[in-house]
């Protein structure tokens, strides 16, 4: 039995619920998983690596894919639920989509691009021209409503999708890697630009992004997907200080490692172990930055609580320091230093260092 489409009521109701989903997407090869809310005025990030089901669940919400199973629902009203044979078409979804690469119709005024969607909901030509018009100058684009895509530069034909995003007045904006196509000079001007519009947008905001600073910059809270299940979330800053995978760890730039604390002591495996400020007992983590780690060629005469053997790996340029990938009783360990500091130590892979962190820098926490 065929699912039947359902139209949106144009007027929200009183007490906006803000999101409210489930989605659940089997492709035989690969299954998405995850629970999603959050409230009007909320801005939420959806991390994770590549094929974790990020962009799958974003075109869920946007009605792109149909679920399989469970449920989405927008301020209290179902736009889907396959078990009630409930789905609402995309075009009739109060929802709209910032694509990565904007895909702004190049034979249209940045006005006209604007006026497109109110145009389609049936608004008079007229009135969906003030309307972008009104929109451009909130932008600072009034100067730019004439000017075609091709005119406009990264970051101003971000705001031109932006304005045409919320054109249609969306209870749902989705943001799909929104600063990929910038270089990194226009990325920092425009991320803030963005947050200063998310910050006013009243309604539920999704974000799809790889890079953790426009994660953390944007998001009011972070949903980190792997494998197209949920693994961690919470805000940036809980996140970016307690990852609990080895991807969240990368992403945050922090070694990270499970094992069983008893104390003071988090024993990581035989003959490894971490001594921390901490006291808890069970299942727990370790995390510390790489510059948390000092490596010498002899045992080191510091306080450093944790010294151990190390071999270098690898080196590799990181910013204005060094690098440097080991390994320590068969576990991976990274540390950043000097230029400097690696030459005096003539680091180079297969180089058999002492590596030292101190208890006070490590910071542990229950798995």
């Amino acid at each position: 039995m065929t699912q039947k489409a359902v139209a949106v009521e144009e007027t929200v109701p009183a007490g906006a619920s803000g999101l409210d989903a489930h989605l659940v997407v089997d492709r035989g090869t690969f299954a998405l998983d995850v629970a999603l809310t959050a409230a009007p005025g909320e801005v939420l990030g959806l991390l994770g690596p590549n094929g974790a089901g990020k962009t799958t669940a974003l075109r869920t919400l946007a009605g792109l894919t149909p679920l399989a199973d469970g449920h989405l629902r927008l301020d209290g009203r179902t736009l889907e639920e396959p078990a009630r044979r409930t789905r609402v078409t995309p075009d009739r979804r109060p929802v709209g989509v910032i694509f990565q690469d904007y895909l702004l119709f190049p034979h249209l005024s940045a006005l006209d691009n604007v006026a497109f969607g109110p145009r389609c909901h049936g608004m008079s030509k007229a009135a969906a021209r003030a309307l972008a018009a009104e929109l451009l100058d909130r932008m600072g684009l009034a100067d730019h409503a004439h000017v075609k895509p091709r005119r406009l530069s990264g970051g101003q034909a971000q705001r031109v999708a932006l304005a045409r995003a919320l054109a249609t007045r969306p209870r749902l904006l989705l943001l799909d890697e929104p600063l990929a196509a910038l270089d990194a000079l226009a990325r920092l001007e425009v991320r803030a630009e963005l947050r200063r519009r998310l910050a006013a947008f009243e309604a539920v905001a999704v974000l799809v992004t790889h890079d953790p600073l426009d994660a953390m910059v944007l998001a009011d809270r972070l949903v980190v997907i792997e494998h197209g299940r949920i693994v961690q979330e919470g805000d940036p800053a809980e996140i970016a200080r307690r990852p609990r995978t080895d991807y969240i760890a990368r992403l945050v730039g922090l070694n990270l490692y499970q094992g069983s604390a008893e104390g003071h002591a988090v024993r990581i495996g035989p003959g490894f172990a971490f001594t921390t400020t901490e006291e808890l007992t069970g299942p727990a983590f370790v995390a510390f930055a790489p510059s948390a780690v000092t490596l010498h060629r002899d045992h080191p005469a510091s306080s450093a609580r944790n010294a151990f053997r190390a071999q270098v790996t690898g080196l590799e340029s990181h910013g204005d320091q060094i690098r440097v990938a080991l390994t320590a009783a068969g576990f991976p360990l990274t540390a950043d230093l000097t230029t400097i500091a690696v030459a005096e130590l003539d680091l180079h892979p297969g180089a058999d260092v002492w590596a030292a962190v101190k208890a006070t820098q490590t910071h542990a926490y229950p798995a």
